[in-house]
Parts: structure tokens; sequence; C-alpha cells
């Protein structure tokens, strides 16, 4: 039987990524990703839930990282690939603990606020790290009557109607209250 272990996450860095170097010259990155849902309770609250992922790699994308190829800061909105792990270790009170990490496959920024950082550090003030505002443009469709050019045969026929239905266009004044992320 085949089975898949993938994970997609969209979300906001909690930190910034840590680097550990390995005696053999390997790297490892280590990061928290929040990810959040809202949703209206029942009596019609808006609820936003957010949950904390560990988030691991070696190789490249830790390499990168440690050599400022990337360049990821705390509050990058990232999209993040890789599998689930589970692994045990034992705390400085010699406990055994479980821990669930993502091993990261493939890790992109999709937005930062590094321009809104980089202003409150200019100005001397401590950056403080808030949602970009995003502005949402709506394409208008172009539609083009299609050119056909019909011979009339000797008897009564009539030209097909041919219709063009328009998709319904959402609703311009909708903020995306509803979505998952």
């Amino acid at each position: 039987m085949a089975s898949l272990n993938k994970v997609i996450l969209i979300g906001r860095l909690g930190k910034d990524p840590e680097i550990v170097s390995f005696d053999n010259g390997s790297k490892k990155m280590s990061v928290t990703l929040a990810t959040s849902e809202r949703y209206r309770d029942r009596n019609g609250e808006w609820v936003e839930q957010t949950d904390w992922h560990n988030l691991v790699s070696w190789g490249n994308i830790a390499l990168d990282i440690a050599e400022k190829r990337r360049n990821y800061i705390k509050g990058d909105l990232m999209y993040v690939e890789g599998r689930l792990k589970t692994r045990q270790y034992v705390d400085n009170q010699n406990i055994t603990r479980n821990i669930t990490e993502v091993v990261v496959d493939k890790m992109m920024s999709m937005g930062s606020t590094r321009s809104a950082v980089s202003n409150q550090q200019a100005q001397g003030q401590t950056p403080t790290y808030q949602q970009p505002a995003q502005s949402y443009q709506q394409a208008a469709p172009s539609y083009q009557q299609p050119t056909q050019s019909y011979q009339q045969p000797a008897q009564n026929y009539q030209q097909p109607v041919t219709s063009y239905l328009q998709p319904d266009m959402p609703n311009p004044d909708y903020d995306g209250d509803d979505l998952p992320f």
C-alpha cells in the first residue's frame, strides 16, 4: 500500500531563522511558522485560531540562509512544502519529550514586512510587525464577438443565435473576511 507524507503551509515566520553549523560542515535551519484560521462562532463573533509549526531544513535551504542568499525575517509571509517528522529527545530534567517538525523541502517568500521595518528602524523606532496592506485589482474581462461569415442557402434558413455568457464576477466591495488564511 502506498503512502504519502506531504505538508503545504502558508503563514508568517514567528522569528528570524536560526542556523546551526556542525563539525562536518553541514548546516541546519530552524524557525517557527504561524498559520491562522478565522471563523465565526455560534454567537456570530469572529474567532482567530493560530497554530505554530516547527520548521527544520538541512542542505541547500539552510546553506542559502546561512550565506544570506535567502534573507528571511520575522513576519515574512512564507509558502512552505515538506513532510512531517516526529522524534523523541531527553530534556535537561531527564524527561523524554516528543516533538513534531516539518522537514522543509521547498520554502519561498510570498511577501514581507521589510519596508515597514526599514522605515521604522530609519526613524529610530523599535520595529513592529504588521500584516502588509494588500490591494486587489480586478481585471475587467474582454470579450470579443467572433467573426463569422455565413452563406445564406437558397432555402429559408435562419442564422443560429449564439449567446456569450459572462461569468459572475465577485462583488468589488468583498474584503475576503471568510478566507482561511
